[in-house]
C-alpha cells in the first residue's frame, strides 16, 4: 500500500469535492530542474460542485472552456466523451497568490470527474492532476498537485521515507515522499500583487542557464535537502535558518518583490524566519512565528498591507464531500 489515504470512490452525479491549498517551504523553482522541494497542504480549501448540465459551464459561464485554461484542460484530459457538466467552485484560497488555488481547483475537479467515472487511487489522481495543471500552464512540477492530493507535508525528489508515488512527464520523473508533520503553526500573507507561475518559472530557467546557474541550483538543492531533514525531526531553529537562506537564493534569481520584502520586514520582530512561497514576483510570504507571538505576527502583516492567514497542515488531501 503506497498511501494510508483512501482512494476516491465511485459516485454518481451530482457530487462535490474539496481540496486544500498548499505552501512551499523549500525548493520552489529549483524543483522544476530536479532539485528537492518541501510542500505542505494548508487548511484553506476550494470546493467544487458538479452536476449534469446542458453545456460545459464553470460558475455559470457558458464560455468557460475557452476562457479558463484549467477547466479546459480538465475537460480535455479527464472528461473525454463525457456529457456536459455544470461546475461551481467556491474557494478561500486567494487567486494568483502562490498558495495553490489552481492546484486545489484542478485536484478537486479531477477527483470529482474520476468519482463519476468509477473512482481512482491517489497515485493515479496525482498524475492526472499534474497533467491537467501542466496542460494549462505549459510548465511546472507536480509538487503543488501532489500535495493537495496527498495532504500533509510532502517531499519532492528528497527525504528518506518510502515513496508514495512517482509522477512522470516525458523522460522527467519526480518521486513524492511523506514527511512527518511537525505540528507547527505558520502564517501566510498575500501581498495583493498577482503573479504568473508560468512567466516566473521561465524567467528562473533563463537565470539558471547563466554561468553561475549550476552553483545556484546546487545551493537550492542543499538548502531543500537539509530543510526537509530539519522539518522531519521537528528542528525548528535549523528549519528557520534554512528558510532565511532559501529567501536569499530566491532574491538572487530575481523572483522576490518589494511588497514581499516589505511584508517580511514588517513581520520580522514576531518571526523566526520568513520567505516568499510559490512562484514569487508577487504572491505571498510564509512566516514561521516565534511561538506565542502568532497574533502579533498577524497584526504586523495586516498593518503592512498583507492579507494574513494562520494555517496548519491539512492531513486529508482532496476528498469527496458527503
Amino acid at each position: 500500500m503506497t498511501d494510508a489515504l483512501p482512494p476516491i470512490p465511485s459516485r454518481g452525479l451530482p457530487l462535490s469535492a474539496r481540496a486544500p491549498g498548499k505552501c512551499i517551504v523549500f525548493g520552489e523553482h529549483a524543483v522544476v530542474h530536479g532539485a528537492p522541494e518541501l510542500v505542505f497542504a494548508i487548511d484553506l480549501h476550494t470546493q467544487v460542485f458538479v452536476r449534469a448540465g446542458d453545456g460545459f459551464r464553470l460558475n455559470a459561464d457558458p464560455e468557460a472552456v475557452s476562457r479558463n485554461g484549467y477547466f479546459r484542460s480538465a475537460i480535455e484530459q479527464s472528461w473525454v466523451g463525457g456529457p456536459p457538466v455544470d461546475v461551481r467552485a467556491v474557494s478561500r484560497i486567494p487567486r494568483a497568490a502562490g498558495l495553490g488555488s489552481s492546484a486545489a481547483f484542478t485536484a478537486a475537479v479531477a477527483s470529482a470527474f474520476a468519482a463519476a467515472q468509477g473512482g481512482i487511487d491517489r497515485p493515479a489522481l496525482a498524475q492526472r492532476a499534474f497533467e491537467i495543471e501542466r496542460g494549462a500552464q505549459g510548465v511546472g512540477s507536480p509538487g503543488d498537485t501532489s500535495t493537495v492530493v496527498g495532504g500533509g507535508y510532502l517531499a519532492i525528489n528528497g527525504g528518506d521515507g518510502e515513496p508514495l508515488w512517482t509522477v512522470r512527464a516525458g523522460d522527467r520523473r519526480w518521486e513524492v515522499r511523506r514527511v512527518p508533520d511537525p505540528g507547527w503553526v505558520w502564517v501566510v500573507a498575500h501581498s495583493g500583487v498577482p503573479r504568473s507561475t508560468g512567466d516566473a518559472v521561465r524567467a528562473v530557467g533563463r537565470r539558471l542557464e547563466q554561468p553561475d546557474g549550476p552553483d545556484l541550483l546546487a545551493e537550492f538543492a542543499r538548502v531543500a535537502r537539509e530543510g526537509i531533514e530539519a522539518v522531519a525531526r521537528s528542528d525548528r531553529d535549523r528549519a528557520a535558518e534554512l528558510v532565511r537562506r532559501n529567501q536569499e537564493l530566491l532574491r538572487e534569481v530575481g523572483v522576490s518583490h518589494p511588497r514581499l520584502e516589505a511584508l517580511l520586514e514588517a513581520g520580522a520582530p514576531a518571526a523566526q524566519a520568513g520567505k516568499l512561497t510559490g512562484a514569487g514576483a508577487g504572491g505571498s510570504v510564509v512566516v514561521l512565528p516565534i511561538p506565542g507571538r502568532e497574533a502579533e505576527l498577524v497584526r504586523r502583516l495586516a498593518r503592512a498591507g498583507g492579507l494574513p492567514f494562520v494555517v496548519r497542515a491539512d492531513l486529508s488531501g482532496v476528498s469527496l464531500v458527503e
